[in-house]
């Protein structure tokens, strides 16, 4: 037996039953306040940006609106950018690097693009610095119809109901050294099938789309970020946790096919950011900063391009 079966809850080999995940949701404490950490803050723009709630998650643990930030005036002429933080509540810099984005540096590109900013998908995930909701799924593998997921159902209802095409799609996330020592042995335990720990990469890495690349942009954002903090180099196989490189700093993923946020948008440009916070070469801030050089950078890129 490995140790990614070695894990508190359940029968090594054998899926959850509802118990075994109810089990999981009592072990779950909450940790910080969604509420004065991000809400706050998105109060805090009403003056200069439209703030609307486009859903609600009521659990157990308590009911949470969910906010998105949007150009005051939209403009058809205008590409319309979203930007996700947030889908694994634990990976603080995503939503914190969105926030910090909207609060500091949205006024300055509204006037060539329609933004959507969705800092927190997952508050309750935030609260108890989780990558699963209080149901044991995982947001980000559930971005598909009749989502099970009710944080990546709402967020997709919404942006469907809008009706308008999305050009570009820049979703923030981290990779944690607590995806080896909790998540992935939590996942073993929950499907009964072992997971291979991957090497945490120790730097800024993006994702692109394996069925839309878009290598030039791409390069463009590793371009910002590599100015705030160093990029992650390839393992002895030249891999990326478990993928090959193509190039400096990104690794492709079927977006769709995986369930993965950034391609529910369909739009033309997709990246999703990883950072590494747990690096003795980075700190908390610089992990915020890098997220928003990855925003910056995309979106400099595409006025670049006069689309």
């Amino acid at each position: 037996m490995t140790a990614q079966y070695t894990y508190s809850i359940g029968t090594p080999g054998t899926p959850w039953s509802e118990s075994e995940k109810q089990q999981w949701y009592e072990n779950q404490v909450i940790k910080r306040s969604y509420l004065n950490e991000v809400v706050v803050h998105i109060d805090s723009l009403r003056p200069e940006f439209n703030v609307e709630q486009y859903g609600t998650l009521e659990y157990n643990a308590g009911r949470y609106p969910l906010y998105v930030i949007s150009t005051k005036e939209f403009n058809a002429q205008k590409p319309t950018v979203l930007i996700t933080g947030g889908v694994h509540g634990y990976e603080t810099s995503g939503v914190q690097g969105a926030l910090r984005f909207a609060m500091q540096y949205a006024t300055d590109y509204q006037d060539d693009f329609n933004l959507l900013i969705a800092p927190c998908i997952s508050p309750w995930g935030y609260e108890t610095i989780n990558r699963w909701n209080p149901m044991a799924i995982d947001p980000n593998r559930s971005f598909v119809p009749q989502s099970l997921s009710p944080e990546a159902a709402q967020i997709m209802a919404y942006v469907s109901k809008l009706g308008m095409s999305i050009t570009a799609h820049i979703d923030l996330h981290e990779t944690t050294d607590t995806d080896n020592s909790e998540f992935r042995p939590a996942l073993s335990a929950r499907d009964g099938i072992f997971q291979d720990n991957w090497q945490i990469p120790d730097g800024f890495y993006t994702v692109g789309d394996a069925q839309n690349p878009q290598e030039t942009f791409q390069r463009a954002v590793i371009e910002s970020v590599e100015k705030v903090t160093h990029i992650a180099l390839p393992d002895e196989a030249g891999k990326l946790i478990g993928s090959t490189m193509t190039q400096h700093g990104v690794i492709n993923y079927a977006l769709k096919d995986l369930g993965l946020c950034a391609g529910f948008s369909n739009a033309s440009y997709t990246t999703t950011t990883e950072v590494y916070p747990d690096s003795v070469n980075a700190t908390p801030e610089e992990c915020i900063l890098a997220q928003v050089a990855a925003v910056t950078g995309a979106l400099n890129y595409l006025r670049e391009q006069k689309l």
